[in-house]
C-alpha cells in the first residue's frame, strides 16, 4: 500500500550552510526558502558523512556510510536499497532530474528504484555541457607554449613570469570571445531541471511521489546565468570578466595571497549560482499549489557538501573534512506538522532517508546505518549521537581506481568538539568549534583528554562497522560491479 505523503528532496552541489539566508548569511542568495523556513524544521548543524559528492550521496540516499563497503566501491551497491527503491515498493511514482553530475548516474546505482531517471549525461543538452573554448587549441601554439614553459621554468625568476604573460594571453586574445553565460556552463541550469520536473509531475496525477532534483549552478566553473545575476543583484558582471575570473581562480601557479585579490567577485557569481536555484524552487512549489499538491508533500532541501573559498587556503572541494565543506544546510517541510526547533547536536545526513520515510510513514530497511529521527523533530528533543565523515585523502578523480586506495580521513563531530584523524600521517586533531569555529588552531594532546578518548572511541566503533559490513553480499555485488567497469575500460583502452 502506498504512504498518502509524497517526498521530494533537492540537493544542491557544493552549497555552503553559511551561505543560506536561513542559516544567517547576511547576502540575499535564498529569500524564498527563507520564508519557507518558518514552517519548517531548520538544522543547525547538519553533516554530510563524506566530501565529495561520491563520498556524500550513498548516506543521503541509501544510509550507509561512504566507506562502509571499502576503499575501491563508489556509488551504490547493484540494487542496494534506497530512499526511491522502498517509496517505489510502496507504490509511489519515483522520478529524478539531475543536472549532469557524472557520479550521480546508473553507472554508479543510483537509478535503482527510479521509474524515471534522466542524468543530462546523455549528450541531449551538449550545447550546455560544452563551454567555449578558454585555452588555445592543441597545435603549433601549445607545443612553442610547453617548449617555452621548460625553459623558463629552469631560469630563477622568470617562470612566474612566463606563466602570468601566458595566462594573459590566453585570457584576452588566443580564446575566442564568448557569447553568453550559456555557452560557458557545464551544466544544465535550475530552470531546465524544474522545467523536466513540472513536465514529470503533470503526469503523476493524484498519486503519490518521490522526486529528487539535484542542482548544480553553485558548482564551479561559476557561470550564474544571466537571469540570476539580475535577481540576486547585477553589479555589471560581463561574460569575459566572468570567464577571466574563473580562469584566474583555477591558476595553480600562484599562492593564495594573489588569489585573494579576486575572491570576492568569485564569491559573488558563486552567490548567484545560489539564487537561480531558490528562484526556480519558489517556481516549482507554485506548480505544486497550483495543482494542489503541496498540501500533501514533504519536501527536504540540502547539499552533498560546501565549497572551499581559502579559508585553509584551498578552493573547490577536494576530499577534505573542515566545517566549510561538511556542514550543509538541511531544511525538512512537512504538511500539517507544528514547526519546532532543532536540536544543535550535529544531524548526520546518515539519518535524513530514515526520518524522512518515517514522516511519511513508510518502513525503513533494516540495512539502512541511519536511525529515524522523526518523532525527535516532533517533540522537539535532541539526540545525543556525533556525526562521523569519512573520505579517502587524495581521491580527486574516482574514475581512477587506484586513487580509491589511499589512506582515509575520518572526524567525528559533537555539538562543540570535533575530532580528525588523518591515517596517512597518523595524527589525530581535536577542535573546540564554540572557540575556534574556523579550525585554525587544533588543542594541544595535554588539553580535552577525556573528549577526545570519547571521539577516539567512537572512530573506533564505526571502523569496525565498516570491516563487518565489508563481508556482505551487497559488497560483493558492488565489487563484481567494479570489475565490470574497469575491465570495460581497459578494453577501450
Amino acid at each position: 500500500m502506498a504512504g498518502g505523503k509524497s517526498i521530494i528532496l533537492i540537493t544542491v552541489d557544493c552549497l555552503r550552510a553559511d551561505h543560506c539566508g536561513f542559516m544567517g548569511y547576511r547576502h540575499p542568495t535564498t529569500p524564498f526558502l527563507d520564508g519557507l523556513a518558518g514552517e519548517s524544521f531548520v538544522f543547525p548543524a547538519a553533516i554530510v558523512a563524506g566530501v565529495p559528492t561520491y563520498y556524500s550521496f550513498p548516506a543521503i540516499l541509501a544510509s550507509r556510510y561512504p566507506l562502509a563497503f571499502g576503499r575501491e566501491v563508489l556509488g551504490l551497491a547493484v540494487e542496494e536499497k534506497n530512499l526511491a527503491s522502498v517509496c517505489k515498493k510502496n507504490g509511489y511514482a519515483t522520478a529524478f532530474f539531475g543536472a549532469g553530475n557524472p557520479y550521480l548516474s546508473a553507472r554508479f546505482g543510483y537509478d535503482f528504484g527510479f521509474d524515471t531517471f534522466r542524468d543530462f549525461l546523455d549528450g541531449d543538452l551538449a550545447q550546455l555541457s560544452a563551454p567555449d573554448d578558454e585555452t588555445p587549441k592543441r597545435g603549433w601554439e601549445g607545443s612553442v607554449n610547453r617548449a617555452l614553459a621548460g625553459i623558463t621554468h629552469k631560469i630563477p625568476g622568470i617562470s612566474a613570469a612566463y606563466d602570468e604573460l601566458y595566462f594573459q594571453y590566453c585570457q584576452r586574445w588566443a580564446a575566442p570571445a564568448p557569447k553568453s553565460l550559456d555557452t560557458l556552463r557545464r551544466f544544465p541550469a535550475a530552470d531546465v531541471i524544474v522545467d523536466q520536473a513540472r513536465a514529470w509531475l503533470a503526469s503523476v496525477g493524484e498519486d503519490p511521489f518521490f522526486l529528487w532534483l539535484h542542482f548544480m549552478d553553485p558548482h564551479s566553473p561559476y557561470y550564474p546565468t544571466e537571469k540570476g545575476l539580475e535577481i540576486f543583484g547585477d553589479n555589471g558582471l560581463t561574460v569575459s570578466r566572468a570567464r577571466y575570473l574563473n580562469g584566474y581562480w583555477n591558476r595553480f601557479d600562484i599562492g593564495s595571497k594573489r588569489l585573494r585579490r579576486h575572491r570576492d567577485e568569485v564569491i559573488e557569481m558563486y552567490d548567484a549560482g545560489i539564487r537561480w536555484v531558490d528562484a526556480q524552487i519558489e517556481q516549482l512549489v507554485e506548480v505544486l499549489r497550483r495543482s494542489k499538491l503541496w498540501e500533501n508533500c514533504i519536501l527536504a532541501f540540502t547539499a552533498d557538501h560546501g565549497e572551499e573559498f581559502l579559508e585553509h587556503g584551498r578552493r573547490y572541494h577536494a576530499p577534505s573534512l573542515v566545517e566549510a565543506l561538511i556542514h550543509v544546510p538541511l531544511m525538512v517541510r512537512a504538511p500539517g506538522v507544528r514547526k519546532k526547533a532543532v536540536s544543535k547536536s550535529p544531524f548526520s545526513l546518515l539519518h535524513l532517508s530514515p526520518t524522512l520515510l518515517g514522516a511519511a510513514e513508510l518502513p525503513v530497511p533494516a540495512e539502512f546505518q541511519g536511525q529515524n529521527q522523526w518523532q525527535n523533530l516532533q517533540a522537539g528533543t535532541a539526540w545525543n549521537a556525533s556525526a562521523i565523515s569519512d573520505c579517502v585523502a587524495g581521491c580527486t578523480n574516482p574514475f581512477r581506481p587506484e586513487q580509491r586506495r589511499g589512506s582515509r580521513l575520518l572526524a567525528v563531530r559533537e555539538a562543540q568538539y570535533k575530532l580528525v584523524l588523518n591515517f596517512n600521517t597518523q595524527t589525530d586533531s581535536l577542535f573546540d568549534l564554540e572557540a575556534d569555529r574556523e579550525e585554525q588552531q587544533p588543542l594541544p594532546a595535554s588539553a580535552a583528554k577525556g573528549e577526545r578518548r570519547r571521539l577516539l572511541e567512537s572512530a573506533l566503533a564505526h571502523l569496525r562497522t565498516s570491516v563487518d559490513r565489508q563481508n556482505s553480499s551487497a559488497y560483493v555485488r558492488a565489487r563484481l560491479r567494479e570489475i565490470g567497469l574497469n575491465l570495460a575500460n581497459a578494453g577501450r583502452g
